[in-house]
C-alpha cells in the first residue's frame, strides 16, 4: 500500500512539472505577439492591404569596375659603361747625381779629379793577417824565427783596437790526446805571454788548445807534422 502512494506521489511531481512547463512557453508565445503587435506600426507606409509588411531595401549604388591600370613599361636597357683605361706610369725621375762641393764647382760624386782625391785619401791600413808560429817536437818556446811573425802581430793589434783574437795551440799527431792537449794549451799561452810584453793588452786575447784533433796537414812525415805544431790566430 505504500508502495502505491509513493508512487502516485511521484507521479503527481512530474505531472506538475509538465504543466508548469506548458504554461512557461505559453507566456512566451504571447509576449512575442504582443512585440509583432507593437513594432508592426513602423511599416505602415511600405504595407500593402493584405498582406504582410515587407520591409523596402535601398538600392544599391552600383560599383564600377576599376580603370584598367596603364601598362608600365620595363626601363631601357643602361648603356653599358666601360672601365677607365689604365692610365700610363709615370715613372719617378732618376736620382740627381750629388755634387760634392769639397772638390769644386765641377766635381761630380763618382767623377773626382784623381790627383785632389788621392792627396785627400786617408793613408791605406795594412790587412789583417795574422801569421803562425811554429814549435819544435814536444817543446812549447818561442824559437828565433817566431819573433819577426810575433812583432807584426803586435802591431796589427795595437793598430786596430777594436778587434780580439784567439789564439789556438796545436800539436803534430805523435802522443796522446791528452798530452797533446796540455802541450797546445802550453804553446798558446806562451804565444799570449809574448804579445803581452810587446804592449797588446791581455784581456784582447784568449787561448784554447786543439792538440793534434785538428791538423793542417795530413800527410805522415816530418815536413806535415812540423806545420802542425803551431800556434794559429782566429779574429773573433
Amino acid at each position: 500500500m505504500k508502495d502505491k502512494i509513493v508512487f502516485f506521489s511521484v507521479l503527481l511531481v512530474f505531472i506538475s512539472f509538465g504543466f508548469m512547463g506548458c504554461a512557461k512557453k505559453a507566456v512566451r508565445t504571447d509576449v512575442g505577439v504582443e512585440f509583432a503587435e507593437k513594432e508592426a506600426p513602423a511599416f505602415e507606409e511600405f504595407a500593402v492591404e493584405g498582406e504582410a509588411p515587407v520591409a523596402v531595401e535601398e538600392p544599391v549604388e552600383e560599383v564600377k569596375a576599376p580603370e584598367p591600370v596603364e601598362e608600365v613599361k620595363a626601363p631601357e636597357p643602361v648603356e653599358e659603361v666601360r672601365a677607365p683605361e689604365p692610365v700610363e706610369e709615370v715613372k719617378a725621375p732618376e736620382p740627381v747625381e750629388e755634387v760634392r762641393p769639397e772638390f769644386g764647382e765641377m766635381a761630380v760624386k763618382g767623377k773626382e779629379p784623381v790627383e785632389e782625391a788621392v792627396a785627400e785619401a786617408p793613408a791605406m791600413k795594412r790587412p789583417l793577417e795574422f801569421q803562425d808560429v811554429f814549435f819544435d817536437y814536444d817543446r812549447y818556446e818561442i824559437r828565433a824565427d817566431a819573433v819577426e811573425a810575433l812583432k807584426k802581430n803586435a802591431e796589427l793589434m795595437m793598430d786596430n783596437p777594436h778587434i780580439r783574437i784567439t789564439i789556438e795551440g796545436h800539436c803534430d799527431e805523435r802522443g796522446t790526446v791528452e798530452y797533446n792537449i796540455a802541450l797546445g794549451e802550453r804553446r798558446a799561452m806562451a804565444v799570449k805571454k809574448y804579445l803581452r810584453d810587446l804592449g797588446v793588452e791581455p784581456d784582447r786575447m784568449s787561448i784554447i788548445s786543439y792538440g793534434k784533433e785538428r791538423p793542417f796537414c795530413f800527410e805522415h812525415n816530418e815536413q806535415c807534422w812540423q806545420l802542425n805544431r803551431r800556434g794559429h790566430f782566429v779574429i773573433r
